[in-house]
C-alpha cells in the first residue's frame, strides 16, 4: 500500500506513548506532501508532490492509484510525459500502411498536427485543446481534409491509450464534434458530355474513358491495366494492379483497399480495346513494386502507355489532356470533373438500369456496401414510384394508372370544410 509523507514534520514519540509533531529542516520550503506507491508494472517506486494545505487532494490521489491497481487500469504518471511529436513518430514508423497512403498520412501529421500539439505532453491535452485545434483550421484547410486529420490524430491517441501512455482519448469526449466534409451530391456527367471529353483527348487514350465511363475503373487501374488482364472470351475484366505515384515516383501497386477483381466487360467495350490493342500495341513496362526503395521489380504488358514507351504519370496526363479535354467539352476545371467523374457516370447507369448497390459495390471496388449506397442512393431511379406502387399493390391497385390520382371526394371536401375561414384548421 501507498503512504503519504509529510515533508514539513516528523512524528515523534515521547516516553509516555503520546506522539507530538517537530518541525524538519525542509519546513516551509517547496511541496509539503508526498505520495509514494509502488508502480505494479515495474515494482519502482513512484512519488507525486502537493502543496501546503492540499492533504485532502494527495489522500484523494492515492485513493485514486490505489483503486487503479486493483481494477488493473494503473497508468504510470511518467509514460505520458512523451511529447506527441515523439509519439507520433514512432507511431507512424510501426503502423504498416500501404506506401502512397503513407507518404500521404505523413504529411498531414506533420502539417497540420505538429504546429499545434508537436510541443505538449501526450498528458497534458486536454479535449479543450482538440476543439481549440479543430477551430483554428476551419479556414485554413477543407472540410474533408480536417476530417481525415482528426481521423489520424485520434488514432494516435487511440495507441496511446493501448500502450498505456495516457488513460483515455481526448479525442473521444463528448464535447469533441469530430469535423466531417461537406455533403456533396454526386451529379454524373451526361453521355453527350462523356462523348464529348473523349472525343477532346488524343487518340490513343480514348479507350481510357470507355474504362472509365464503362467498366468504372479508377485513374490508376486504367494506367495499371495489361493485355492479359482481358478476358475477351467469356467478357471479364480482371483488376490486378494500379500505377501510382510514391514520394514523385511510379510504383505498381494493389488496387484501391489491397484487392483485386472482376468486373464484367460489355461486348462494345471489348471491341473497342480489340481495335486499340491492333492500333496501339502493348508495351512492357518494369517498375518497382509499391515502394520506389524496394528491389522487388514488376514487368507488365501495359495497355496504355506513353508516347515515349513509359507507363503514365498522372501529374502528366491530367494538366497534358484531361483537363484541356474537359475544357473543350464546355465542362469547367473542378475537383468534381476530375476523371473519377467517368466511375460516377457508370454508377449511375448501372443504377439506372436496376443493378444492386451490392454488385455495383463490388465492380468499383468498394469495401463497403453501405458507402456505395451512401454515395449513390439520391441516383436510384423511381423510389418514390416504386413506393407508391408497393401500397398500391396491398390495398387496392389504381383503375387507371395513367389517370392522376386525385383524392376521394369525402375526403376533399373534409378538407376544405375544415380550411374554411372561421373553422379550426
Amino acid at each position: 500500500m501507498g503512504h503519504i509523507e509529510d515533508r514539513w514534520f516528523n512524528t515523534v514519540t515521547r516516553p509516555d506513548g503520546s506522539t507530538h509533531q517537530v518541525k524538519t529542516k525542509l519546513y516551509g520550503i517547496g511541496m509539503r506532501y508526498r505520495v509514494r506507491f509502488e508502480d505494479p508494472n515495474t515494482g519502482r517506486e513512484r512519488k507525486k508532490s502537493f502543496p501546503d494545505r492540499a492533504k485532502r487532494a494527495a489522500q484523494d490521489y492515492l485513493i485514486s492509484v490505489e483503486s487503479d491497481k486493483r481494477r488493473g487500469t494503473y497508468i504510470d504518471p511518467a509514460a505520458g510525459q512523451i511529447l506527441f511529436r515523439d509519439y507520433a513518430e514512432t507511431w507512424l514508423r510501426t503502423r504498416r500502411f500501404d506506401p502512397s497512403t503513407r507518404e500521404s498520412m505523413e504529411i498531414r501529421v506533420r502539417r497540420h498536427l505538429y504546429p499545434f500539439f508537436g510541443h505538449r505532453q501526450l498528458a497534458a491535452i486536454r479535449p479543450g485543446h482538440i476543439r481549440e485545434w479543430d477551430t483554428q483550421l476551419v479556414d485554413v484547410i477543407g472540410s474533408a481534409t480536417r476530417a481525415v486529420t482528426f481521423a489520424h490524430l485520434r488514432s494516435i491517441f487511440s495507441a496511446a491509450v493501448d500502450d498505456e501512455r495516457i488513460g483515455k482519448n481526448p479525442c473521444s469526449a463528448k464535447s469533441v464534434d469530430p469535423p466531417r466534409p461537406d455533403e456533396r451530391k454526386v451529379v454524373p456527367w451526361t453521355l453527350e458530355q462523356v462523348r464529348a471529353v473523349r472525343a477532346a483527348i488524343p487518340a490513343r487514350y480514348q479507350p481510357m474513358v470507355d474504362l472509365g465511363s464503362g467498366c468504372g475503373l479508377r485513374q490508376g487501374e486504367i494506367f495499371g491495366l495489361a493485355a492479359e488482364d482481358i478476358d475477351f472470351v467469356n467478357g471479364w475484366l480482371h483488376i490486378r494492379r494500379q500505377v501510382k505515384r510514391v514520394r514523385s515516383r511510379l510504383v505498381f501497386g494493389l488496387p484501391k483497399n489491397n484487392k483485386d477483381r472482376r468486373i464484367p466487360l460489355a461486348d462494345a467495350i471489348a471491341e473497342i480495346l480489340a481495335q486499340h490493342i491492333a492500333d496501339v500495341p502493348p508495351l512492357a513496362v518494369t517498375l518497382p513494386w509499391e515502394d520506389p526503395a524496394s528491389d522487388r521489380r514488376e514487368t507488365v504488358v501495359l495497355l496504355f502507355t506513353t508516347t515515349r514507351k513509359n507507363a503514365i504519370n498522372r501529374s502528366d496526363f491530367n494538366p497534358d489532356f484531361w483537363h484541356p479535354a474537359v475544357a473543350a467539352a464546355g465542362l469547367g476545371r473542378s475537383r468534381d470533373n476530375g476523371m473519377h467523374a467517368l466511375r460516377h457516370f457508370y454508377a449511375s447507369a448501372l443504377l439506372d438500369a436496376g443493378e444492386t448497390v451490392k454488385a455495383l459495390a463490388a465492380y468499383l471496388g468498394h469495401a463497403d456496401p453501405g458507402f456505395t449506397l451512401r454515395t449513390y442512393t439520391h441516383l436510384m431511379p423511381a423510389s418514390e414510384e416504386r413506393t407508391r406502387a408497393a401500397i398500391d399493390a396491398l390495398f387496392g391497385p389504381r383503375k387507371d394508372p395513367q389517370t392522376p390520382w386525385r383524392r376521394p371526394t369525402r375526403v376533399r371536401r373534409h378538407y376544405l370544410r375544415r380550411s374554411r375561414p372561421g373553422r379550426g384548421t
